[in-house]
């Protein structure tokens, strides 16, 4: 696979020349490298996109025309899919069936997005007036050059989240991925150019966040810019966009709660917490990394949590595992840090809290419990990232719900019981952009995924992620051929 810039619909040499290395978490080992790119490639890649968007050919085809791409691209994502799951373990380390499963959503948010775009071409709304004198429509068109950055959590996944749509309402963009992981990013960068996608519609420049991310945030050319990632990188990006009013949505951090009740089954519950924290590493925004359970099911509960986490296998993600590494070095430390920083807050150990036995090498944690922690402790409000759940024991339903919206995050959020209707009652009072009721998790292409307070700006997926690239525009038609006559009065 080709590991330099995709510019215009050409593969170019960065003008930095420098590379960056890509390293196996599992092994510890540089087993690749991909161009850098710097603000002038970055700036090469806009200017690229923009004449794509305003003299090419694709913010003018018709949905259905663009829709056959895009299943072409889902086409040719799913004919290499071996080859992309071993690229997202190596440079990943999830566990391959994760992989796999991530491959397949992103097939799938390609088909989606291709059937969207096919609606596009009735999307024409009459508008009702008041004078019957003038016809009125909306008209919902391309917003222009987008610039996506993605996280490295799930690396071609979220390229889909954005690309997809992006494309779909007859944007152009520029995708920089995850300095971290960009292996996944070329690979779609070499299926677009497969597909024969128009020069300039999708340009893809891997590089630093501090050199490629900032140029693309503070670029002039840019009309649209969609960030999934952290709180501050957010925030400076939100500050960059300002500058000349660019249109933005941020998909940001989380620290998501889920609130099991007395009644519950208590192995449904072990089940979906495990699957809210353990899949991927816990490096997922919307982990349930706080679970609240009513005082007379914490203790069994507890215990049946311990007692399964100290089974699951951990391990590199080509393997039978049920956990991979963490991603790199950094986030390895970071999860280490934030244990010992809760212990040193009063926090207790349950389960884990260290780099498990017998593996010299691999940014490995072990799946974590932590317990009587404080409120206001950093493990309870802050995003750890990591194999890391805080469980804590409340009295009443308000204590509970209070308990879960205690927080600057809003993304996700769940609840569990027999009681369909407490269920009911209590999701619509959590704060969270996503509540799931008896279950955790589940994500769906057709669904809206977004936060409330600091995790976010803006919906993704379903008919929410492509109204982030379309702008809507009111043609107004006067319909007598007399003059008005407000100023040429006979």
């Amino acid at each position: 696979m080709n590991k330099q810039l995709y510019i215009g619909g050409k593969w170019v040499k960065s003008t930095s020349s420098k590379t960056i290395p890509v390293v196996n978490p599992a092994t510890e080992e540089v087993f690749d490298s991909v161009a850098a790119a710097n603000a002038e490639d970055v700036d090469a890649a806009v200017k690229a996109a923009r004449e794509a968007f305003d003299n090419g050919p694709w913010s003018m085809m018709s949905g259905a025309q663009r829709a056959v791409f895009l299943r072409q691209i889902a086409a040719q994502i799913e004919l290499r899919k071996d080859e992309i799951v071993r690229l997202e373990v190596l440079d990943n380390g999830k566990p391959q069936p994760e992989a796999e499963w991530d491959i397949d959503d992103a097939v799938g948010t390609f088909n989606f997005y291709a059937d969207l775009a096919e609606g596009l071409d009735d999307a024409d709304e009459t508008i009702e007036l008041s004078d019957d004198s003038f016809s009125s429509i909306a008209v919902k068109e391309p917003l222009g050059v987008a610039g996506a950055i993605i996280p490295w959590n799930f690396p071609l996944l979220m390229a889909a989240w954005k690309v997809a749509p992006a494309l779909a309402a007859g944007c152009t963009m520029v995708l920089k991925p995850s300095e971290v992981t960009p292996l996944t990013a070329l690979v779609l960068a070499d299926i677009v150019d497969a597909v024969k996608l128009p020069a300039g519609v999708l340009n893809v420049v891997t590089g630093f966040g501090a050199d490629a991310g900032r140029a693309l945030s503070e670029h002039l050319g840019v009309d649209k810019l969609a960030f999934t990632g952290s709180v501050p990188t957010g925030s400076t990006i939100m500050r960059a966009a300002a500058r000349d009013v660019k249109n933005i949505s941020l998909e940001l951090g989380g620290k998501s709660p889920f609130i099991v009740f007395a009644d519950s089954d208590i192995e449904a519950a072990v089940e979906w917490i495990m699957f809210g924290i353990f899949w991927n590493q816990g490096q997922v925004c919307s982990a349930t990394s706080r679970v609240l359970v009513e005082d007379s099911l914490y203790g069994p509960l507890l215990e049946r949590l311990v007692e399964e986490a100290n089974k699951i296998t951990i391990g590199p993600g080509n393997e039978a595992v049920l956990l991979g590494p963490l991603v790199s070095e950094a986030q390895y430390q970071k999860v280490l840090a934030a244990i010992a920083q809760g212990v040193k807050e009063g926090a207790k150990i349950a389960c884990g809290g260290q780099r498990p036995t017998g593996m010299p090498r691999g940014y490995y944690v072990q799946p974590t419990v932590l317990i009587d922690m404080a409120e206001e402790s950093d493990v309870w409000q802050e995003e750890i990232f990591g194999p890391v759940v805080c469980v804590k024991p409340f009295s009443t339903e308000a204590e509970a719900i209070r308990l879960a919206n205690d927080s600057r995050f809003g993304l996700a959020a769940a609840v569990m019981s027999k009681d369909d209707s407490r269920c009911d009652r209590v999701a619509r009072k959590l704060r969270a952009g996503i509540v799931w009721i008896n279950c955790s998790q589940p994500t769906f292409t057709e669904a809206p995924w977004g936060g409330y307070k600091q995790s976010g700006i803006g919906r993704e997926l379903g008919k929410w992620g492509l109204n982030n690239y379309l702008e809507t525009k009111q043609v107004t038609k006067y319909n007598s051929d007399k003059p008005w006559g407000w100023y040429l009065k006979s």
